[in-house]
């Protein structure tokens, strides 16, 4: 079984690698772009209007800046204590390919012909790039689906006092938006003294076993999905400051 990453550069895909590397290998990791930041505000604000987009981006440039500075030490004792490792993926195993939905990634893929595809951190992935190979992409989603769709669904878990899905979930990738079957979900708690920056390593613990799972399951031929069609789905952006802000008095989720 070939397994291939396709991934953003963030921690999370270290972690991933890591993680899953120690039981089954990777044979490359290809490492695309961060998207332009002034295309996703645009885009955002036809979705969302620009008050709201404004709103987000003071959280990204203020809240989040002064949670880096504040909880530094913590990150470092969460990482450690949820064996999460974040050592660099070795060189040989990285392809840059630019774009998700880039040429480059599309003859990569086919140039590997790689089984399973486990993706993390990307932009939206097209169907172009879904149906150049016969592989299964796999992505691990920090919320539960179908309510908790988008980014940071364990902190809109905890901020809907919804603490019952704060977990994680393992699914097949479809052309919507973490809209995939479902292979595993699993949920946790969380401490008192996390916060935004903190609740997602949970998740990422969470998810690396349940990738394993799904891995073993697709080479015993005993891989099975499932979908949730009666359960809520809603798609979750970046928290505004005033959101956080009354979030962090009102109910105490930081």
């Amino acid at each position: 079984m070939k397994i291939i990453m396709l991934a953003g550069k963030g921690n999370s895909t270290k972690y991933i690698y890591n993680g899953v590397s120690e039981n089954y290998e990777i044979d490359k990791v290809l490492l695309t772009d961060t998207p332009s930041k002034k295309i996703l505000v645009k885009r955002r604000a036809k979705k969302l209007g620009y008050l709201k987009v404004f709103d987000q981006l003071l959280f990204q440039f203020f809240i989040l800046k002064f949670l880096k500075i504040i909880t530094s030490k913590k990150l470092v004792e969460r990482l450690d204590e949820l064996k999460l490792k974040n050592t660099p993926i070795p060189i040989n195993k990285i392809i840059a390919v630019g774009k998700v939905n880039s040429s480059q990634t599309i003859e990569s893929i086919k140039n590997l012909n790689p089984d399973v595809i486990l993706v993390n951190g990307t932009a939206i992935i097209l169907s172009k790039v879904l149906e150049s190979t016969e592989a299964i992409f796999i992505n691990s989603h920090v919320g539960i689906t179908p309510q908790y769709r988008g980014v940071h669904g364990g902190y809109w878990a905890l901020r809907n006092n919804d603490q019952e899905n704060f977990g994680v979930t393992v699914h097949v990738v479809d052309k919507g938006i973490d809209t995939g079957s479902i292979i595993y979900q699993e949920t946790t708690q969380v401490k008192k003294e996390d916060n935004f920056l903190t609740y997602p390593l949970y998740q990422y613990a969470l998810a690396i076993p349940l990738l394993k799972k799904s891995l073993r399951d697709i080479e015993n031929e005993n891989f099975r999905t499932f979908k949730k069609d009666k359960d809520k789905s809603k798609l979750y952006y970046h928290p505004g400051v005033s959101k956080y802000i009354t979030g962090v008095i009102l109910k105490g989720i930081k």
